[in-house]
Formats: C-alpha cells, sequence, structure tokens
C-alpha cells in the first residue's frame, strides 16, 4: 500500500474508475446480446427499441472516452445492418 497522499488517492480513484468502466462495459454487452437474442427469435421491433438504447449507451461511452468513436461507430454499424437485413 501507498504511504504518499496523493498515491492513496489514486489508488482510490483507479478503484472508482475500474467500476464505472465494468459497469458501463456490461451494460453495452448486455443491450448487445439483447438484441441478437431478439433477432433470434424474430422479435425485431423489441430489437430496435434496444438498439436505440444501445446506440444512447454507446454514443455515451464514445464522448467520455471509453470507447474511441470509430469503434463506437463500428458496433452500431454491424448491428444496424443486422436489424436491417431482417425486414
Amino acid at each position: 500500500m501507498a504511504n504518499i497522499k496523493s498515491a492513496k488517492k489514486r489508488i482510490l480513484q483507479n478503484l472508482r474508475r475500474s467500476e464505472i468502466n465494468k459497469a458501463r462495459k456490461s451494460k453495452i454487452k448486455g443491450n448487445v446480446k439483447n438484441i441478437n437474442l431478439n433477432l433470434q427469435q424474430k422479435k425485431v421491433d423489441l430489437a430496435k427499441k434496444e438498439f436505440l438504447i444501445l446506440e444512447s449507451n454507446l454514443s455515451k461511452a464514445a464522448s467520455k472516452g471509453f470507447y474511441k468513436k470509430n469503434t463506437a461507430s463500428r458496433i452500431i454499424s454491424r448491428i444496424s445492418s443486422k436489424i436491417k437485413a431482417f425486414k
């Protein structure tokens, strides 16, 4: 354990940030999983609703620096093309 006050503070900040990042990542993975599950069950309307939530979460994550902008766009594009294929 660190002895310097600023190092102790950084350790606490890192723990807090990692918890936030884990929550953000699991939320996005859950959205993607739900969309794929709805598409397998041919529930396109539910998949579209879930897609809007995913798009919002990815945009927020990209703006906060969790994902790069192009990575978020790529994920959105791939999911969007899957949904369009079911029309």
